[in-house]
């Protein structure tokens, strides 16, 4: 495969790394100062990705509209973007305008900037133990590096890169550098593997650090690949993969024997938003298997304009939409009193959740700057619990994915106000998600436009399907997750872009992948194949300001 640039840069020893912070022009060799197993758990607390995949996720799917389309009523507005790479993203165009929060240059650069402190502690381990430190007393450092190194590959590859199908058909599709050494230079040749081989270097890590977690202490475990974020990520990706007798083993582990003890409570009323914001990141909550922190503006792109949001066929087929057990209600009532509108989007009735609430770190109080925080509640309970029902419905084990599509939607009938729901069973599943009657708002799959990889045996997988997707559609909004599910399935989704713009993407569209950072193709990496030619190398790249307070 042909030899490219890609450029790699290393920061260390922060828990917060805000946009204002400069990358180094020379590569800190701070290795040397590696000599204990508890600097090196300090290393790997800046071993996370800064930066929140959720808005090009989320503006890529079908979980947001433009309201500067026209609705069906044919009512449309005219309301500026949050910044315009939004409407690049929005539009699957190739995202130039800036390299700050949010944009795919920020989500490359912090995924291999994260790939390098991992890299960085392993080297170091590597070097204790052949000093005579006894390998168990650095098991738990080593193995959350190799965790933390296959799951950033994990997220590269799903953003930069066509959904993995299988062994055969992924090694043709470019993937991602699969980095496992650390670089003294910044300049680093290096070469684009294949999705294939991306997924079996991240399977090779993945099950060599899983034993290994737990040793390694920290005051808040849950900001790290301890135990059941580990079994949760092993979950997940077994499960992009389709083995689906893994997927099944590590959500066990994961889930315990009682999966329905560590769901959500939803019967907590918060007195403000900031409080539901704080709540839904609660460290100490079952359900919450591993928090990350990063920079992101997701909520102001929601409430500060608000051109691209959860509206129209967007909130239809999520919030607004009904379900399997709440098909009485116009809107999960789960949502009640947990759904937040800014003046900004009151004409519009648009709409934000705690998922995405910010933090707001200032710069400087007096002037009101200062950068936005959102933590990731990455690994959960109920997404595992999701991850395990799709894998039932794909064995044809449909009792079992019945038991936990059940426990995911009884966990959301325990309210603060009590309402009256139908039961979750079978029949229910069969008649509301038949093919020929579900609503088009609700319908997750069209067997006939997904990737034919795919093979639907019969109607009754076919409900079970379009209902566990449209859980694992409720249960992620916000997160980016929806993108890498539509990827994955090969789900057709169409974007209407202004008044006359309509763009479609097909199973195979290669806009898929999204494109590659204008800053690495520039520096020599092969770019994402496109229709057109692609994106200019002289096109400009804005630097990164804090932002003012609302």
């Amino acid at each position: 495969m042909k030899k490219i640039i890609y450029i790699l840069t290393i920061l260390s020893g922060l828990y917060f790394i805000s946009c204002g912070d400069k990358f180094l022009d020379k590569m800190p060799d701070s290795r040397t100062e590696l000599k204990t197993p508890d600097q090196i758990s300090q290393l790997l607390v800046d071993g996370y990705s800064a930066a929140n995949y959720a808005v090009l996720g989320e503006l890529s799917s079908d979980n947001v509209v433009d309201n500067n389309a026209p609705d069906a009523q044919g009512n449309r507005y005219n309301i500026a973007p949050w910044r315009k790479i939004d409407d690049e993203i929005f539009a699957w165009d190739d995202a130039v305008s800036d390299n700050q929060q949010d944009s795919p240059s920020d989500v490359w650069e912090q995924g291999y900037h994260a790939i390098a402190v991992a890299n960085a502690a392993l080297e170091a381990i590597d070097a204790l133990e052949a000093q005579g430190t006894d390998p168990a007393v650095l098991s738990g450092q080593k193995g959350e590096a190799l965790l933390i190194r296959a799951y950033h590959h994990f997220i590269l590859v799903n953003i930069f890169a066509m959904a993995y199908r299988n062994d055969e058909l992924s090694a043709k599709d470019p993937g991602v550098p699969y980095i496992t050494k650390p670089e003294t230079k910044v300049l680093v040749i290096a070469e684009r593997n294949s999705v294939t081989e991306v997924y079996k270097n991240i399977e090779k890590d993945l099950l060599e650090g899983l034993p290994l977690i737990g040793a390694a202490k920290y005051d808040v475990s849950k900001y790290h690949f301890n135990t059941q974020a580990a079994y949760a990520f092993a979950a997940r990706f077994f499960l992009f993969k389709r083995d689906y007798d893994k997927v099944i083993e590590y959500a066990n582990l994961a889930l315990n024997p009682n999966p329905a003890g560590l769901m959500r409570s939803w019967n907590v009323t918060y007195p403000t938003s900031t409080a539901q914001k704080y709540g839904q990141i609660d460290a100490k909550l079952n359900c919450n298997f591993m928090l990350i922190q990063t920079l992101s503006w997701l909520q102001r792109i929601y409430t500060s304009g608000p051109r691209y949001a959860i509206n129209g066929d967007a909130a239809n087929g999520t919030i607004y939409g009904k379900g399997p057990t709440w098909s009485n209600y116009n809107y999960h009532p789960c949502y009640s009193g947990r759904l937040y509108i800014s003046p900004q989007g009151q004409m519009l009735g648009v709409f934000f959740l705690s998922a995405c609430g910010e933090i707001f770190e200032y710069a400087d109080k007096v002037a009101g700057i200062g950068w936005g925080h959102i933590v990731r509640t990455e690994f959960t309970a109920e997404e595992t619990l999701l991850c395990r029902a799709e894998a039932y419905i794909f064995k044809e084990r449909y009792a079992d994915a019945l038991t936990d599509l059940k426990i995911w939607d009884d966990a959301r009938k325990v309210l603060p106000v009590p309402r009256t729901f139908s039961v979750l069973t079978d029949s229910l599943i069969q008649v509301f998600y038949k093919p020929t009657a579900i609503s088009l708002f609700v319908r997750q799959l069209n067997t006939e436009k997904m990737d034919p990889a795919w093979k639907v045996i019969s109607n009754q997988q076919n409900s079970y399907l379009q209902c566990l997707l449209h859980f694992r559609r409720l249960e992620t909004i916000s997160t980016g997750m929806r993108w890498f599910d539509i990827k994955r399935f090969g789900i057709e989704i169409t974007h209407n872009i202004g008044t006359t713009r309509v763009e479609t993407l097909t199973w195979n569209d290669p806009r898929r992948a999204l494109q590659l950072p204008i800053e690495v193709i520039t520096a020599g990496m092969q770019p994402n194949i496109r229709e057109e030619l692609p994106i200019d190398p002289g096109s400009e790249i804005l630097s990164s300001t804090p932002c003012e307070s609302e």
